[in-house]
């Protein structure tokens, strides 16, 4: 029996620094991999796919490093790769991890996508130094940050600490629920 998985591939440093990728362009490099239903949404680098076969922690580690290895022999430098199921991604939505946080104007919910678990070592919740960064919580493949704008900008690059060295790429919460919405369309 074959399974049929859709994953949701959030893409790092794609269009963004100088680094333009066409979303047709990218669609077809996933589609030369033999991914089937290649689709993305909006310019920031996701792109959603599907794959017959099994859908553990091995095949999705080597699907992982096919994609990066064959975006940047392509595009010319790396690309980390996030892969997550559909499922997964609605799975972390529902866990409404944001649910206490009040709203401003100068507050951003963003869900951090992780190649590596956050170092055991980094409690959580964690504030950075100048209480621009909270992350609230994490799990394995993902951490829940509130960013507190300083005159309107997101000041902070470095979330985590210095302690993770794993890739990340983060999506705004309203972002990653329309990227859910878009990926359940067939």
């Amino acid at each position: 029996m074959t399974t049929t998985t859709t994953y949701i591939a959030f893409l790092r440093a794609v269009n963004v620094g100088g680094r333009t990728v066409k979303m047709e362009r990218l669609r077809a490099l996933f589609a030369e991999l033999g991914l089937g239903n290649v689709r993305s949404y909006i310019q920031s680098g996701n792109v959603f796919f599907t794959t017959d076969g099994p859908a553990g922690a091995p095949e999705r580690a080597a699907l992982t490093r096919r994609i990066e290895e064959h975006l940047e022999q392509a595009l010319g430098y790396p690309v980390p790769v996030m892969l997550r199921t559909v499922d997964e991604v609605a799975g972390l939505l529902a866990a409404d991890h944001f649910r206490e946080v009040e709203v401003t104007p100068d507050v951003r919910l963003v869900v951090a996508f992780l190649s590596e678990p956050l170092p055991a070592e980094l409690a959580l919740p964690h504030r950075s130094p100048k209480g621009d960064v909270e992350v609230l919580g994490a799990d394995p493949g993902a951490a829940y940050v509130v960013i507190h704008l300083r005159d309107g900008k997101w000041v902070t690059k470095d979330m985590f600490g210095k302690g993770y060295r794993g890739s990340v790429t983060s999506r705004f919460l309203h972002t990653t629920e329309k990227i859910l919405a878009a990926a359940r369309k067939a």
